[in-house]
């Protein structure tokens, strides 16, 4: 009982960290614990995630938006997008193999990781900005936002993955938002998409509502320490620690698909 308390307290005061800084799903932290530790179910796993992912979101988002950091009325072309994008995918899913996904997504983020470490986050797209034209997603930037949003929630409904780093980044490189702005918006999208994975996942598939309860709990307390420390940063300092935020997510995704597989 104690231990699962504590087991619960951890993934999601971890994921709520993950979320506050880059915009992480909770499943990446949280669903590895749960099964590997709990002896969870994947669904009740992946259900218990979902669920603390609305809270990391919420939470994060309330404290960026707090300091300034969001941007609501941009926000809401790819929020709709991405929510039916999510419903599609989560129909589409059954269909798709997708056990292979989530270890290449883990070296995906884990080689992005390393990428930020050699060169901020900051200075990365600063450098991309200068290299490419990006007048047309400027002058058509709802479009493009709806667009990248659908795109994002296909994803999210198919994989099961939150879709926050994703949203970060092409709002950083495409949309050219300022990086507290990017990560702001992004959670606060994010609380849409994974409300809805949530619901969805909860008619269908019940998961403990007592470990979700603990998990959010702790989720709610990591995204506040996690996003207030973003919200205060300097640039340079919050691109090197979403470099290591990507890292460390990085091997925790990669070690997670190859350990659950066996667990």
């Amino acid at each position: 009982m104690i231990t699962g308390i504590l087991v619960a307290l951890v993934a999601g005061w971890g994921a709520g960290v993950v979320t506050g800084i880059i915009g992480a799903s909770a499943a990446t932290v949280v669903v590895p614990m749960l099964i590997t530790i709990l002896h969870f179910e994947a669904y009740q796993a992946i259900g218990v995630s979902l669920a603390t992912d609305v809270i990391c979101s919420a939470v994060a988002a309330y404290t960026y938006a707090r300091h300034g950091h969001v941007k609501f009325r941009a926000s809401l072309p790819m929020a709709s997008c991405a929510v039916t994008g999510v419903l599609l995918g989560s129909l589409a899913s059954r269909y798709i193999p997708s056990a292979s996904l989530g270890g290449a997504t883990g070296i995906l983020i884990l080689l992005m990781g390393i990428s930020f470490m050699r060169k901020p986050i900051n200075l990365r797209a600063q450098a991309f900005k200068e290299r490419v034209d990006l007048s047309l997603f400027k002058r058509h930037s709802a479009a493009w936002s709806a667009l990248c949003g659908l795109g994002i929630g296909l994803m999210c409904g198919t994989v099961g993955a939150g879709g926050g780093e994703a949203m970060s980044l092409i709002l950083l490189f495409v949309l050219d938002y300022p990086i507290h702005s990017a990560v702001g918006t992004s959670v606060l999208i994010m609380v849409f998409t994974a409300f809805t994975g949530a619901v969805g996942h909860g008619l269908y598939a019940p998961f403990p509502a007592s470990t979700a309860l603990i998990a959010a709990c702790g989720g709610a307390i990591g995204a506040w320490m996690a996003a207030r420390f973003a919200s205060l940063a300097s640039e340079e300092k919050l691109g090197k620690v979403i470099g290591a935020a990507f890292l460390v997510l990085g091997i925790i995704t990669t070690v997670g698909e190859l350990v659950l597989p066996h667990a």
